[in-house]
């Protein structure tokens, strides 16, 4: 099973509370750290984020480590580049599990703003020397953890990333866009929809899910941070989810088998 994380967090960040029952449950699990962000390969500053670019360094990981074809589980951003390594690599996909996440973040003027507004910023925080973007980068995550109460570990983690690319990857995310040609996924899918997200709007999450032929759809009653902020809800979740993507894959026909979700 593959693990892939959201935008500006990491793989432990995003997956720690799941790693533990998932491993429970039977699954042998990879989870590697996006490029610019934790662990992840940094190139330079200035270096452009690909989404198509993560799929494909996820599907060189697999190969390098013989594990596949796998049940991609993506979450957020990791559900995007979950898409794109099925739709770029099919023969490596098994079945996705798909988080908080949608077939398109940009939808009106708003949205568009946004993005835009990160596309700009990596701009500018490139041209910054290296130990400046750093200090940014800590003086920023500071500021949102004594807000929101965040623990030392939680603040190292959203640190270890590097601005510029975390600038770069939002601009990217703003330009993803599946909506043409998801509904060609031919692998066991399942949704995993948190009810209370004020990141990736219910709405949207409930459209991809639309999209997909066959899904299962499980809901969290949880906001955008569900995996790490309301654990105890999203781990029996997504242990549901995944369960219903197995057991669908292990069918003849690899479509049915959705025991505990609901098709719609």
């Amino acid at each position: 099973m593959l693990l892939v994380h959201g935008w500006m967090a990491t793989a432990d960040l995003t997956w720690a509370a799941s790693y533990g029952p998932l491993a429970d449950d039977g699954h042998h699990l990879l989870a590697p750290d996006l490029d610019g962000h934790g662990d992840g390969d940094r190139g330079t500053a200035g270096s452009r984020f690909g989404l198509e670019t993560c799929a494909d360094r996820l599907a060189d990981l697999l190969d390098a480590t013989a594990a596949g074809p796998v049940v991609v589980v993506g979450y957020s951003m990791g559900g995007a580049i979950a898409q794109l390594l099925w739709r770029r690599h099919r023969d490596r996909v098994a079945g996705l599990v798909l988080c908080a996440t949608a077939d398109r973040f940009r939808h009106d003027l708003g949205d568009r703003v946004y993005f835009g507004a990160w596309d700009a910023a990596a701009t500018a925080l490139s041209a910054l020397p290296d130990d400046r973007r750093r200090t940014l980068h800590r003086r920023l995550v500071d500021r949102r953890a004594a807000g929101a109460g965040l623990g030392d570990w939680v603040r190292d983690e959203l640190t270890r990333g590097d601005l510029a690319v975390l600038a770069r990857a939002g601009g990217a995310l703003g330009r993803f866009r599946s909506t043409d040609w998801v509904a060609d996924v031919d692998v066991p899918t399942a949704v995993l929809v948190t009810t209370r997200d004020d990141k990736v709007p219910t709405a949207r999450q409930f459209r991809l899910a639309g999209m997909l032929p066959e899904a299962a759809v499980h809901s969290v009653d949880a906001g955008h941070h569900a995996c790490a902020d309301a654990a105890d809800r999203f781990v029996p979740a997504l242990r549901r989810a995944v369960a219903d993507v197995v057991l669908a894959a292990s069918e003849p026909s690899g479509r049915s088998g959705y025991a505990a979700g609901h098709r719609i």
